[in-house]
Order: structure tokens, then sequence, then C-alpha cells
């Protein structure tokens, strides 16, 4: 496995992120333990998940954490060994806090939604707290001050965002800067072959600003996988996703098929290999649902994409030119 430093820190995580999302819902709790037991044995120490994984397809808000909690459970140094990230805003379903209940980063959400987690996650601490969306009505004084809270009880050790606009991540560090406090050090974005609009803004602040670009949804849900095109008997995601294949997304799946069979390698490979090429990006979240789709991308960390081929990419996908403003101003 190969590790680089998360952001600007001091924390080595490895190049692949295990995504979790997938936890309970799609995966039983003896395959997750399988594959979370393999992502160690092969050196992967940087866990991605949120607290309220585990409610889609009928299942409760916290199921996830619950697993994971049980698996560190087993001992055997599992949570020593893993750099552990999960994620507040959303609300939990089960709460009976009344309007308090609803998406949102106040201070009274971020204490009480940080303990539930532990207790879920059956640790005291976790490496990454990650904001999973951005609060448009509290004050950074309120939000910052609160996560400073989280960090000096040693609940927290790093603060990060998700789904955040470059201006929003400025904001967030010009008022961490005010208070001498180290602020984000990571944003998780959705990104990937087919979704290329975070180069005009995104990824340049965030570069700038010394965070690690953590990718979510690197193959497009499904739609970079391969089996979108040809959906497997009885894969209900991959027939799903050709419900809402476009006839110019079909041509580029179709190009981008044709250049993965010449490579000899998968397209979920490729595009995964696509995105550990991209300078900004820390570690794409990887969201196995099997042991064995785990173990297929594992090859991805020592795969090495041409410039001829990573030329040929931006031809089937092409970005929005850079960015900002030259991207689209001389």
């Amino acid at each position: 496995m190969k590790y680089t430093y998360l952001g600007r820190t001091g924390l080595k995580v490895s190049r692949l992120c295990l995504g979790t999302m997938n936890f309970g819902p799609r995966t039983d709790e003896k395959e997750t333990w399988a594959i979370m037991d393999k992502a160690l044995e092969v050196g992967i120490n940087f866990f991605d998940t949120a607290n309220t994984y585990g409610k889609q397809n009928n299942g409760h808000a916290g199921w996830t954490e619950e697993i994971i909690g049980r698996w560190f459970a087993q001992g055997g140094s599992r949570r020593e060994k893993v750099v552990l990230a999960t994620k507040v805003y959303s609300d939990m379903e089960d709460e009976k806090d009344g309007p308090n209940q609803a998406h949102g980063l106040s201070a009274y959400k971020i204490r009480r939604h940080i303990e539930g987690s532990l207790s879920r996650l059956q640790t005291d601490h976790v490496e990454l707290y990650q904001m999973h969306h951005i609060e448009r009505h509290a004050p950074w004084e309120e939000i910052w001050g609160a996560f400073e809270a989280l960090v000096n009880q040693g609940k927290v050790y790093y603060i990060g965002a998700s789904n955040f606009g470059a201006r929003h991540l400025v904001y967030a560090q010009a008022m961490a800067e005010k208070r001498h406090f180290l602020g984000l050090v990571s944003e998780q974005h959705k990104y990937n072959l087919l979704c290329r609009l975070p180069e005009l803004e995104v990824l340049p602040a965030a570069q700038e600003l010394g965070l690690g670009v953590i990718p979510w949804s690197p193959l497009a849900g499904g739609l970079l996988s391969g089996k979108a095109l040809h959906p497997a008997s009885g894969s209900e995601r991959a027939v799903e996703a050709a419900k809402d294949i476009t006839a110019s997304e079909r041509r580029q799946l179709e190009a981008f098929s044709k250049l993965c069979r010449e490579l000899g390698e998968s397209e979920a490979n490729v595009a995964l290999a696509w995105l550990l090429s991209r300078p900004a990006v820390t570690a794409p979240i990887i969201g196995p649902r099997t042991l064995e789709q785990f173990e297929d991308t594992l090859k991805v960390v020592n795969m090495e994409l041409s410039q001829e081929v990573l030329a040929k990419l931006d031809e089937i996908f092409p970005g929005p030119g850079g960015a900002a403003p030259e991207a689209y101003a001389w």
C-alpha cells in the first residue's frame, strides 16, 4: 500500500479510503468484517463513515457505525490501526429533540452527535470529524467554537469538510485563522471522470489552502463501473444506473469501455487510477459491497496511466478546461 499525508497535516493515510456506506443495508455484518480485516491486512488504514449511514434500504441511521464499533470491539489492535473518519450534519431519525433534529451544524447538534457516534463506534475519539454539508445559518464563531472544544477534549483530532464550495472553504479557513485554530484539513467532494467541475474552483482552493481532497462517488454512482452499459442480471444498482444514461454519456462510456479493453484493465480500476493521478487527490473513497469487489480494486494503487492514456481520457471526458478564471477567460 502507498501512503500520503492528509493535506498539510503530519497524519499519514493510505491512498485508498475504505468507504462503508454499503455496510448494513447492502453488505451483511460478517462480510463487512471480512472486508475491514482484509483492508488492514493490505495496509489500508483510512476508513470513512457517517452517523446517518445505514438508513437506506429500510435500515436505520447509525447502523453502519454500530457495525464498525462491534468490529473494533473484537480487539487485535483494530482500532489502533485505523484512521477513522465520520460525519455530522444530517438528522438522526430516532432523535426526540424537535426542531433541532433537522439538518445543520449548531453547537448543540455537533456536541450531541459526536457523543452518539463515539458510543456506536465503541471508541473515545475519531481522527477526522467531517461536516457533511455546509451550514448556511450558524456563524463560524459558533461552529469553530464547538469543534475546538472537541479537539481540546481529545474526542476529535482533525476537522474536515464535505460538499463545500470553494468560497466556503476560504470562509472557514479565514475564521479559523482569526481564532489561531488549524481549521479544516480536508474536503470530501464528488469528483470523477464524469464530474470534473470541481477542477474549476474547489480543487485549486483546496490545494492553495493545504487541504487533502477525498473524492466520493469515484465511479459516478456505478456509471464508470463497466456494468451500466450492460447491467448484469440481478445487479440492482447497475440496472438503476443504466436507466439514467443520456445519449451523450452512452457515447462516452462506450469509448471508455473500448479504451479499457485495449489496456486490459477494468473500467472501475482505470477510473480510480485516473483519480490517483490527479495532484490534488489524497485518497478516493472505494465502496465495496463484497470482499471480491474489494480485492479486485486493490491493484489500482500500483497502476500508472501513461500520458497518452491520460490524454485520451481527457478527450473522452473533457474537463472544464482547467482552473478558473483561465478556463473561460483570458
